[in-house]
């Protein structure tokens, strides 16, 4: 069978006749791209064609919240018809895609690029600009995720031993727009940038986050402006550390109270406004860039050849670290907290998956913690045996800037020359770049269905009140 190995082709017909799809190219598409051959240019071009025309057959529909039964039970059949030959054709050819991307890896391309791209080199391999505008800016529960597509795409790059790596080696170099404002950092230590400032004080420079309506959550507003400040205090050669911090926020509730983040921004989430990308730009950008430093285009960034600037990044936590909030600490090198603040990871009551933190909190907590954290939402306060396992000091509240400032003149006094070497020998032991690209394969295509699936929007109203909260 072409186009299911589940399904008969009668049965698939009947389903897409029966929402009135025109039989002609409801005949085109089951003919289908067929059994994978050995060369990729026969096989692209075959695949590409029913990708398109399952893309025709889904358009044909009216959208989402307007389909009847038949209707949505044919748009169904397609995506997961079209995704399971996606996956086919990638499970043979996904390295000879990304070398076409690449130049046969002469080149680095982000993840942003390098999909657009895809979609440019092989249409219908990843939506392209007119098929993401279109589910661009509607609510979560009326898309019908063609972004999964680009899910599955860098699933299988990156569970590819070496263009995976590849891949990953591109996500750790600096921003372009990073090296652009380089000389005004430098010169003049400060920087405002969208959802963080820059400053350097000392030995330090020191990033604090600012999304103050939303608790200095983190969305697509705030992304970009974070891992452009992370790669300007990691090159700065005026600095020594750099620690990241919350901005005093303005919503009714914390009025001129810091806070260090309540993680992903729930309310944009909802109502459709975070993008798939935004999860593996932020995990393979600024938060693998604070673990494993920025990395040069000449040297690989893997530990045994020593190819990225890396400095010790130490996490300040007023209030609450949630979400992605607590998955930063996981990457610095010291947490200090004041002892009222709390830390969660509630991807339960979320639906997706906490980046990184199902391979990296059990390190700290112990593998029975972490799950209970992840998989049934628990808390753990700092001032607590448990928080302490995340936590390397607790101290009072009105106490933290003085702690703050004793911690930072600590790391300077004993000096960092050995701070990058002694980063790269613990990593290597416990998450080693290989091991990283692994994890993120598995992320890739997990997240991807977890930010399109009905339990997300169920959750999201039953845990967070979304639909009443305005974005």
């Amino acid at each position: 069978m072409a186009v299911s190995d589940d399904r008969s082709r009668c049965d698939i017909s009947a389903v897409l006749g029966g929402a009135g799809l025109p039989g002609e190219t409801v005949a085109a598409w089951l003919a289908g791209a067929g059994a994978i051959g050995g060369d990729y240019q026969a096989d692209a071009d075959r695949f590409s064609r029913q990708w398109r025309l399952g893309d025709d057959l889904l358009q044909k529909l009216p959208r989402k919240p307007q389909r009847t039964a038949q209707e949505a039970a044919a748009a169904a059949l397609l995506l997961e018809c079209d995704r399971m030959s996606r996956e086919r054709f990638l499970a043979r050819h996904a390295e000879a895609v990304y070398r076409r991307l690449t130049n046969d890896c002469a080149g680095f391309k982000r993840i942003e690029s390098l999909v657009l791209d895809a979609a440019a080199l092989l249409p219908g391999l990843t939506p392209d600009t007119k098929r993401l505008a279109a589910e661009r800016g509607i609510p979560q529960r009326d898309k019908d995720g063609v972004e999964i597509d680009q899910g599955i795409f860098l699933a299988r790059v990156l569970a590819h031993p070496v263009v995976g790596a590849h891949l990953c080696h591109a996500m750790l170099l600096p921003r372009a727009e990073a090296l652009e404002r380089r000389d005004e950092y430098f010169s003049g230590g400060t920087l405002e940038l969208e959802g963080a400032t820059l400053e350097r004080r000392g030995h330090a420079s020191f990033i604090t986050l600012r999304n103050p309506r939303f608790l200095n959550a983190e969305d697509e507003a705030t992304l970009d402006g974070f891992e452009i400040a992370a790669d300007l205090a990691i090159l700065d050669p005026s600095s020594d550390i750099v620690v990241v911090r919350g901005a005093a926020v303005d919503h009714p509730k914390f009025r001129g109270k810091r806070l260090f983040s309540a993680g992903i921004n729930l309310t944009h989430l909802y109502h459709g406004r975070i993008s798939y990308l935004w999860y593996m730009r932020r995990d393979m950008g600024v938060v693998n860039k604070i673990y494993r430093g920025v990395a040069r285009p000449d040297i690989g960034p893997e530990e045994i050849y020593g190819g990225t600037t890396e400095k010790p990044w130490i996490a300040a936590v007023d209030g609450f670290a949630i979400g992605g909030g607590c998955q930063i600490l996981l990457v610095t090198d010291y947490v200090l907290a004041a002892s009222d603040a709390y830390l969660t990871l509630p991807a339960r009551k979320e639906g997706i998956i906490p980046g990184a933190s199902n391979m990296r909190l059990w390190r700290f907590t112990g593998d029975r913690i972490a799950r209970q954290a992840i998989l049934y939402g628990r808390r753990l306060d700092c001032d607590t045996p448990e928080g302490r396992l995340v936590c390397d000091e607790v101290v009072p509240p009105v106490a933290l800037d003085d702690a703050l400032a004793k911690v930072v003149d600590g790391f300077a006094s004993s000096g960092v020359v050995s701070a990058a070497g002694n980063r790269r020998a613990i990593r290597v032991g416990q998450e080693p770049l290989d091991l990283f690209r692994s994890y993120m394969a598995v992320y890739a295509r997990e997240q991807a269905y977890c930010h399109f699936s009905p339990a997300l929007i169920a959750n999201l109203e039953r845990h967070w009140g979304a639909q009443n909260r305005t974005p």
